[in-house]
Formats: structure tokens, C-alpha cells, sequence
């Protein structure tokens, strides 16, 4: 249904299920990674992601305990990240590197207590407070 790259072409992916929500993260790691005031991530369940091109240029970075990120060893593009607890079946990808549209979906800001003191929320979609 969904298909996806990095900057460089290097890792592809598909993702075998509709997207139909995004979180616009505003952690610290999140923001890090990306090098943003926030990153944008949809939740696919695992079994519904598949590598189909260069999942030997992968690179994990594991961010926090129990966290792992991944990212493109050539660009450095941010693919996805997963936690094995407690949601194991899950991973998050990074919206950005999509190449098939997605249209109009569900989109929420999280972590808002961690923004970027330079950013100010105010695109009027929902912001949810997270411990």
C-alpha cells in the first residue's frame, strides 16, 4: 500500500496497511534525531513492514533503554524506531521518507512539555500530554 526510502535510495521499504494517524513528536530524542522541532512518526504494526531493498546499510543506535532507532549508514536519514516493551508488535516511521501520498489523515502533537522553546504549537491539531 505504501512504499518508502531514505535520502539516498540506499534502504527502501513497504508498509502493507493504511496509515491513517501521525504523532508530531516533541521529545528531546526525537528532536535529536531529526534535527527539527519535532519529528513526525505514523505506527505500523511490524508485520505489516518489510524491507525490500538495502537492509544492510541499516544502522541502529539504541537512543534510551529498550529503544532502538534506525537510520540509513549512507545518508543518515531516520527511518523508524521501536520499543520491545510495551508495545512490541509496533514501530514507528518516520513520515518524511515516504514516497507514496498518504492524503489527509489524524495528526496529534506529543510530548509537548519537551518542545523546543523556539517552536510554538499552533497548527490547532490536538496536543496530548505524555510521562
Amino acid at each position: 500500500m505504501h512504499s518508502g526510502s531514505c535520502l539516498c535510495a540506499a534502504v527502501k521499504y513497504r508498509i502493507d496497511a493504511p496509515i491513517d494517524s501521525a504523532n508530531h513528536c516533541h521529545c528531546v530524542m526525537c528532536r535529536k534525531a531529526h534535527g527539527a522541532a519535532f519529528a513526525t512518526y505514523v505506527n505500523v504494526r511490524r508485520k505489516h513492514f518489510h524491507f525490500t531493498q538495502g537492509e544492510e546499510s541499516l544502522g541502529l543506535y539504541h537512543s534510551s533503554p529498550g529503544v532502538t532507532r534506525t537510520f540509513c549508514k549512507n545518508c543518515g536519514s531516520t527511518l523508524q524506531w521501536y520499543s520491545e516493551q510495551p508495545h512490541p508488535n509496533w514501530l514507528s516511521v518516520a513520515l518524511g521518507t515516504l514516497d507514496t501520498a498518504v492524503g489527509e489523515i489524524a495528526q496529534t502533537h506529543i510530548y509537548p512539555e519537551s518542545k523546543a522553546d523556539w517552536y510554538t504549537i499552533n497548527d490547532g491539531l490536538p496536543v496530548e500530554q505524555r510521562s
